[in-house]
């Protein structure tokens, strides 16, 4: 190794050291801000106990409902095909982003993927699933 290369070497390292560290530091400092926001505001903030802050609130609905109260099986329904349909949605996003490296396999490939998808919803929707009862 000549000299001038093992010179250089800490150099690069303390680069790319200092590179990191201040990435650290940013991360840190916002860190501390959040932390100071959050002291801030339970210190100097208003902080007033109404009877109805510590009511137990859960999914939208008013804390004066029996307990034995049930959703009908339609919002399960509903709710499980929402979210079926929604992350094979969530799948055409990446591919759409890099249609042109994938090339014409990858759009026949979604073509096919949206067809399998539509024959899904058109047959729940025939069967009176999104219906409301």
């Amino acid at each position: 190794m000549t000299p001038d290369r093992a010179s250089e070497r800490p150099v690069r390292t303390r680069r790319a050291l200092a590179g990191v560290l201040a990435g650290a530091l940013a991360a840190l400092l916002v860190l501390a801000a959040g932390v100071a926001f959050a002291l801030l505001n339970k210190l100097f903030g208003p902080s007033r106990n109404i009877p109805s802050k510590q009511d137990p609130y859960e999914c939208g609905l008013p804390s004066e409902v029996q307990q034995g109260f049930r959703f009908g099986i339609s919002f399960y329904l509903i709710a499980m095909l929402f979210i079926l349909f929604d992350i094979e949605v969530i799948f055409l996003y990446p591919v759409a982003i890099q249609l042109k490296a994938f090339g014409t396999f990858a759009l026949i490939e979604i073509i096919v993927f949206i067809g399998l998808l539509m024959a899904a919803f058109v047959y729940v929707w025939r069967r009176g699933a999104l219906e409301w009862r």
